[in-house]
C-alpha cells in the first residue's frame, strides 16, 4: 500500500479536510487527493460511508471542495467526501499538455491502451481499486457504503464506474454529464487517443452504451442538466440519449431534471448540491 504524505489539514464544520499526496502504481506517478472527515470518523467512534466526487476537465482534487459548497451538509450528515485529481501529471508524455481537452487534467476516468498514455493514463483502475483500498485501509470510513457522483467529464465517470461493478455503490448522480461520449466530440477525441480507433472498445467507457446492457442490482440514478449549459447545446453531453436507453432498464432507477436557467459553472453544481447529498444519504444510510 502507498505510504501517504499530509499536505495540508483544515477545520471545517464539524470535520476537517485533509489533502494528501501518494505514489500511485496506477499512475506511476505522484497523485493528490482530498478527503473529508466527519467527526465521527476522526474520533473513530463511528465508521462512516464515504462518496466520492469525480471533476470535469481541466480541474484538479480541490474544485469541489473548495467551490461546489457541499461540506456543510456532509457534515450534517456524517459523510465522508474523497476527491481525486482528473489525472496524472508530469508524466512527461508527449502532447499531455497544450491540450485542455487531452492528456493533463482530462484523464477521462479510463484505462488507456494505447502508446504513450497507456504507460500512466489509467485513472479507471486508480479511482475504482487503488484509491479506494487505500482510504477505506487509511481512514474510519465503512466501504461497504459507497456512492459516487461527478461532473461533466466526472459524471461521465461516475456513471461508468457504478454501471461497470454492480453492487458497489449505492448510488450515483451526475451534473451535466458527458453521456454519449462514442458519438460526441468530447469523447470521440479522447478515446481515439486513450482507446485507439476500435469504436467497440469504447463502449466500456460508454454510459449509454453500458446502461443499454446493465443487469445488475437496482442502480439508483440522478442527473441534473442546465438547460442554458453551452456544451449541452453543442451536443456534447448528448443527455437524452442515456435517459433514453435507462428508462428501458427496469433495474435502473433514474431521476433526471433539465434546469432552466443553469449553465455549466459551478454556480449550477451549488445550487443543486444539497439535493445530490439528499439523494446518496438516502442509499447509504438505507433511510
Amino acid at each position: 500500500m502507498s505510504t501517504l504524505e499530509l499536505v495540508s489539514k483544515s477545520r471545517c464544520f464539524k470535520g476537517e479536510v485533509h489533502k494528501y499526496s501518494h505514489y500511485s502504481t496506477a499512475t506511476k506517478g505522484k497523485m493528490a487527493f482530498n478527503i473529508f472527515l466527519p467527526d465521527a470518523a476522526l474520533s473513530k467512534s463511528e465508521r462512516v460511508p464515504v462518496l466520492y466526487f469525480l471533476s470535469g476537465l481541466t480541474c484538479n482534487e480541490d474544485n469541489m471542495v473548495t467551490k461546489a459548497g457541499a461540506l456543510p451538509y456532509l457534515s450534517d450528515e456524517k459523510v465522508a467526501l474523497v476527491t481525486p485529481d482528473t489525472s496524472p501529471r508530469g508524466s512527461g508524455i508527449n502532447g499531455e499538455e497544450g491540450d485542455w481537452e487531452l492528456g493533463t487534467g482530462a484523464g477521462f476516468y479510463v484505462d488507456a491502451t494505447q502508446e504513450p498514455w497507456n504507460s500512466s493514463y489509467n485513472m479507471y483502475s486508480y479511482v475504482q481499486i487503488e484509491l479506494q483500498n487505500l482510504v477505506n485501509e487509511c481512514f474510519f470510513v465503512d466501504g461497504l457504503r459507497v456512492a459516487i457522483f461527478g461532473h461533466s467529464m466526472g459524471g461521465h465517470g461516475a456513471l461508468v464506474l457504478s454501471m461497470r461493478n454492480p453492487g458497489h455503490y449505492k448510488s450515483v448522480s451526475a451534473f451535466a454529464p458527458i453521456c454519449h461520449p462514442s458519438l460526441s466530440d468530447w469523447g470521440r477525441k479522447q478515446f481515439t487517443a486513450y482507446l485507439g480507433e476500435n469504436e467497440k472498445e469504447w463502449s466500456k467507457y460508454d454510459a449509454t452504451e453500458l446502461v443499454k446492457g446493465y443487469n445488475g442490482p437496482m442502480l439508483p440514478v440522478l442527473i441534473d442538466q442546465g438547460a442554458a449549459d453551452q456544451f449541452y447545446s453543442a451536443k456534447q453531453l448528448l443527455t437524452s440519449h442515456f435517459v433514453v436507453a435507462a428508462e428501458s432498464r427496469a433495474c435502473v432507477n433514474l431521476q433526471s431534471n433539465i434546469r432552466p436557467g443553469y449553465d455549466h459553472s459551478y454556480w449550477f453544481i451549488q445550487s443543486f448540491v444539497k439535493d445530490h447529498i439528499s439523494f446518496h444519504v438516502k442509499y447509504l444510510k438505507g433511510e
